[in-house]
């Protein structure tokens, strides 16, 4: 399971995540960006950098790194990067932080004394998702988060329950974006089973997904000028098109020549097709 992914676009998504992680959290949190960055000479590639706002004089800068396998040099990795990060835009901080998230404590590395002052002196953050409580008296956020964690047998009935709570509690577009998080770490984790069974294991539709609403709106607009099957053959091959590149004229065709259900069970099986061989299959089919 790609967690770094995932854990990354929880971040995009919601910045102020990582400081809810943590005992005492910046009193500008909200201001925060997150980025990546690149530091050279050596190369370095740090993914998760949270950035404090530029028109606030120097701040504090957070490093982050999610670790779901163990690399008995990971804290000597993180600190040079960080620390040669610091170095070089030394005007624009006045001081780092790093936050090391693991699932649990036995993937921490177990070499850590040439590094218990950084450890023990309040600058490094461990955080061990299983032992942040009850996945279901977290806040929604924190509780993804924890969600990637879950066993696969425990898993569905977690996401649904996600899934409720999100729809009473969350508004548009936030919970948008958690339902589409919560299908995306639940695709991650159940890779054996196609987007189409993890959304009928958990219960909802591709209408609650954003591919399925931009699919939709996309249509909706080329409806107004164009019949229905005519902008819907336009619109699948777009997509296709922007997925995979250009087709060939034979599959143009072929698309074009399918009728209005063929086309719109087209339009929901291609959210899984990983090339356009897969198209072909199922053209084929």
């Amino acid at each position: 399971m790609r967690r770094d992914s995932i854990f990354y676009k929880l971040f995009q998504q919601s910045p102020t995540l990582l400081f809810q992680l943590l005992v005492e959290p910046p009193s500008n949190a909200e201001a925060y960006r997150f980025d990546s960055v690149a530091v050279k000479e050596p190369k370095f590639e740090i993914d998760g950098v949270f950035l404090p706002p530029e028109n606030q004089g120097a701040g504090v800068v957070y490093f982050c790194e999610v670790q779901f396998q163990t690399d008995e040099q990971l804290y000597e990795r993180v600190f040079a990067e960080s620390a040669l990060y610091f170095y070089r835009n030394r005007a624009r901080f006045i001081d780092w932080q790093a936050v090391i998230i693991y699932p649990s404590r036995n993937i921490e590395q177990t070499d850590i004394h040439s590094h218990r002052s950084l450890l023990n002196g309040g600058q490094v953050h461990r955080i061990y998702l299983d032992e942040l409580g009850n996945i279901r008296s977290l806040p929604i956020w924190v509780a993804l988060m924890v969600l990637t964690t879950v066993e696969e047998n425990q898993a569905p009935e977690e996401a649904r329950y996600l899934l409720t709570r999100t729809r009473q509690e969350a508004t548009e577009p936030t919970s948008r974006a958690i339902i589409e998080m919560i299908l995306t770490i639940m695709v991650y984790k159940f890779e054996q089973l196609s987007r189409k069974e993890v959304e009928s294991m958990l219960g909802i539709t591709l209408k609650e997904t954003r591919v399925y609403r931009e699919i939709k709106e996309e249509g909706r607009e080329e409806g107004r000028e164009e019949g229905r099957e005519e902008a819907t053959v336009n619109l699948i091959i777009r997509l296709l098109t922007k997925r995979f590149g250009a087709l060939s004229e034979e599959m143009r065709s072929t698309i074009a020549a399918l009728p209005l259900p063929v086309l719109e069970e087209l339009s929901e099986a291609l959210l899984d097709f990983q090339s356009l061989a897969d198209l072909q299959t199922w053209l084929d089919k």
